[in-house]
């Protein structure tokens, strides 16, 4: 069995992935510091599969302890890269924490990938490299922007020093740029499960359904949009952990065309914000109490993926509709309830 490297492993959507992964026949390890996360998510795992995950709790940030992980399995066959801090708002507040984590964790990584030889690399990369593009649906082709918060900024410089690493080195590697993922596994024992409050769509929604937040802010309604909320290209979490998998067998059948390669990972469908709300309202047969609030610094106007080049090249389709993502985020809340109350032992009637 190969042996695959998931790099925040216990993450929302590096745990989707490990799940993908070991269902195609990979041996997988993963690392994550639990910085931002706990280890929940692998226990779900570990239900789901009925295997249970090797998880080094190294921050990539010490070279040392990485490097570790690297002399201890010295037979890695592909590393997809995670591990990186991810909240648009906070990376406006604190550029220097989101340049120092998400750079020299990538590079020391890099460094090691070098040393062991490491042949395949897939690079968590993100569709705010574009920045507020001119014109949607963007292409992996369409010139990049200014990015409009540090978070992307972090993106636009990993890729860039991803494609010269691979310049000068046998590794191949695959930058897959998503738009936003959402929804949770079927099964409802792993989903997303931020820290604090969520900086996500999604969660924030069914947080404010389920009572754990008082009320949902809508960042703005007056966007040059069709209502005026700001547009993105929802996609469900497990479509989106499964072009991991298929972009590791993209570079181990020998199928790549150059040694970097870039893919747009979204479902070419653009939705506003409102439209989310709607339709989480439909699935879930719950009001939504929510209040339009002011723009937030970082956000873009509208962005949703032309996603050709990923079905005909990796072979990768969705079939996770918008409702699916609703209703399989809504019932990993309701699961998340559930399980707090049979940990407090109140016996507590869901609604």
């Amino acid at each position: 069995m190969k042996k695959i490297l998931v790099t925040g492993g216990c993450g929302y959507i590096g745990a989707h992935t490990i799940i993908d992964l070991m269902e195609n026949g990979y041996h997988v390890i993963s690392v994550d510091n639990n910085s931002r996360s706990s280890t929940r998510l692998l226990e779900g795992i570990e239900k789901i599969s009925g295997k249970k995950i090797k998880n080094y709790k190294v921050d990539l940030c010490n070279f040392d302890d990485t490097h570790a992980i690297f002399q201890e399995n010295d037979n890695i066959t592909g590393i997809i890269h995670f591990a990186a801090f991810k909240a648009v708002g906070e990376s406006v507040e604190k550029p220097l924490l989101y340049y120092e984590n998400n750079l020299s964790g990538l590079v020391n990584l890099l460094k090691c990938v070098e040393e062991f030889e490491v042949p395949y690399f897939v690079f968590s990369s993100s569709c705010t490299v574009y920045g507020n593009p001119d014109h949607i649906p963007v292409t992996e082709d369409t010139p990049t922007k200014p990015a409009e918060s540090p978070y992307g900024s972090t993106k636009q410089m990993g890729e860039v020093i991803i494609k010269d690493f691979t310049k000068a080195t046998t590794t191949k590697t695959v930058l897959l740029r998503y738009f936003n993922p959402a929804g949770a596994h079927p099964s409802a024992l792993i989903g997303e499960l931020p820290l604090g409050n969520p900086s996500n769509l999604v969660p924030a929604i069914t947080q404010t359904a389920i009572g754990k937040l008082p009320q949902l802010l809508v960042y703005g309604n007056d966007y040059p949009t069709r209502d005026g909320s700001n547009i993105r290209d929802y996609i469900h979490v497990s479509d989106l952990a499964r072009a991991h998998t298929l972009a590791l067998k993209y570079m181990m059948d020998g199928k790549n065309k150059s040694a970097c390669e870039i893919f747009n990972l979204g479902t070419g469908n653009g939705v506003s914000v409102l439209e989310a709300i709607e339709a989480f309202e439909k699935m879930s047969g719950v009001k939504l109490n929510y209040k339009i609030g002011p723009r937030r610094p970082g956000d873009v106007i509208a962005i949703y993926a032309n996603n050709d080049r990923a079905h005909a090249e990796l072979g990768w389709d969705t079939h996770y509709s918008l409702d699916d993502i609703m209703l399989t985020a809504w019932k990993w809340e309701l699961k998340l309830k559930e399980d707090e109350k049979l940990f407090s032992g109140k016996n507590i009637e869901l609604n």
